[in-house]
């Protein structure tokens, strides 16, 4: 697939997991069609993370800046403090803001907490005109209220790792200006994606990988990469009955029409 471009919208790339063979990943991903990918953060750290590893990677690695929801505890407001300095840095170039969302997956002992801190980022995300990367699990209602109060004035965004059905995909792309994260689970032997993908438009999916998680088959059990990302396009093709190359086409102008990249003007 030399031929065909196509982008990983969602890498955590400045993972410890690739601390050893950094250079190599990032030539697979070349190598495999990736033309850029992008790198979310999850707090303060990674949000230097993230940044270090652009500045390595320019015109190919794009930072993102947030407060993960898992992350947030009761020193929140400090750290949303220190992530907003960095996002009005412009020497930082950000893309999106993100990862940020609701997860009350394991526990909502912070569930007022992870509100307060999606609704003070996407109050970033009108302010910059930046898109958000939202991750939400087990709090669809809780993050479609939230964002309908903000509706009209969203710049658009990416609902991360959807592994939803008919009815929650409705739900999400009721918000006009976003698009649905498809990633490894796509290519799960039990997914239920398959099924769901061919009722969504492709005009509102891009791809990702969430590197260095959830690795899709036949890569399933192992560390995830950028690369890996092929696996997903080539079974999304599948899913829609479509050739390889119209997908990645399609799936690109998507990520450029919601993040402005790589090198557009928003």
């Amino acid at each position: 697939m030399a031929d065909i471009a196509f982008i990983d919208t969602h890498a955590h790339l400045d993972d410890e997991a690739f601390a050893d063979d950094l250079p190599q990943v990032m030539a697979r991903a070349k190598a495999a069609g990736v033309c850029c990918v992008f790198l979310p953060a999850i707090d303060v750290k990674t949000t230097a993370g993230v940044l270090n590893v652009c500045r390595q990677y320019p015109d190919y690695a794009f930072p993102m800046v947030g407060l993960h929801p898992e992350e947030v505890k009761d020193d929140f407001p400090a750290a949303l403090d220190e992530l907003y300095a960095m996002l009005k840095n412009p020497d930082n170039g950000f893309i999106a803001v993100g990862e940020v969302g609701l997860d009350y997956y394991w526990s909502r002992e912070y569930e007022s907490q992870q509100l307060q801190a999606f609704e003070r980022q996407v109050e970033w995300s009108i302010e910059t005109r930046l898109p958000l990367m939202i991750h939400c699990r087990k709090a669809q209602h809780e993050m479609v209220k939230l964002l309908q109060s903000y509706e009209a004035e969203l710049p658009g965004g990416v609902f991360h790792c959807f592994t939803g059905n008919e009815h929650e995909a409705t739900e999400l792309l009721r918000f006009s200006r976003f698009s649905l994260g498809i990633g490894g689970v796509l290519t799960f032997k039990k997914s239920k994606l398959p099924e769901v993908l061919p009722d969504i438009p492709l005009e509102r999916i891009v791809l990702e990988t969430d590197s260095p998680y959830m690795a899709p088959v036949p890569m399933r059990g192992q560390r995830n990469e950028s690369a890996y990302v092929k696996f997903v396009l080539e079974k999304m093709a599948e899913c829609y009955g479509m050739d390889v190359a119209d997908v990645a086409r399609t799936t690109t102008e998507n990520v450029k029409r919601i993040f402005g990249v790589p090198g557009d003007e928003r």
